[in-house]
């Protein structure tokens, strides 16, 4: 079994920018549109980091996707995958007032259980679809950005802007989580 610590050389699949992931004519996060609004900006830019974290993972085997980082740690870009999941599925929470139960049970056992097994990659990026999916729809009802959601007062918007940052956060981990997979490397 590969480790972290079998330094891959680095590479790139973009030509046009070296330090990019994908030319700007195969990256399907450049709309090239320009969103209007500020729901729209936030929902742009959630969609984009989305797709990010998706894209690090793309072309990877399940073993490769479980690999963990640093020891002790116990990220994987699985783990990620599993851990947004789990996340969407609490911000759910915060929308309805309720707490719905977590997807995989105790406290980082998102991390804990990122196995190597196809079953698990297939059902991780299940469950992330399915959350996301639910959260946006139960969001929509909610169009007003100063709108206080039930959980602790929380408007909208900063749970809107707590949304890019865990994605945002998280996709910086997976750069530096597929370099050291494979050397792949850009933004």
């Amino acid at each position: 079994m590969a480790r972290m610590s079998d330094q891959p050389a680095r590479w790139t699949q973009a030509t046009v920018h070296p330090d990019m992931w994908a030319d700007p004519d195969d990256d399907p996060r450049d709309t090239g549109a320009s969103p209007d609004g500020e729901l729209a900006t936030l929902l742009d830019f959630l969609s984009g980091y989305r797709m990010t974290l998706l894209m690090k993972c793309e072309g990877l085997d399940a073993e490769q996707l479980a690999r963990r980082s640093v020891p002790p740690s116990t990220m994987s870009l699985l783990g990620l995958v599993r851990h947004l999941a789990e996340v969407e599925r609490d911000w759910r929470g915060w929308i309805t007032g309720g707490q719905p139960p977590r997807l995989y049970g105790e406290r980082d056992a998102d991390f804990h259980g990122a196995v190597a097994e196809q079953t698990v990659v297939d059902a991780a990026y299940a469950d992330l679809e399915r959350e996301q999916a639910a959260t946006d729809a139960a969001l929509a009802a909610h169009p007003d950005l100063g709108e206080r959601l039930p959980k602790d007062g929380t408007s909208v918007r900063e749970l809107m802007v707590h949304r890019i940052e865990e994605y945002a956060r998280h996709c910086g981990h997976a750069d530096l989580l597929r370099e050291c997979v494979d050397g792949r490397v850009g933004q």
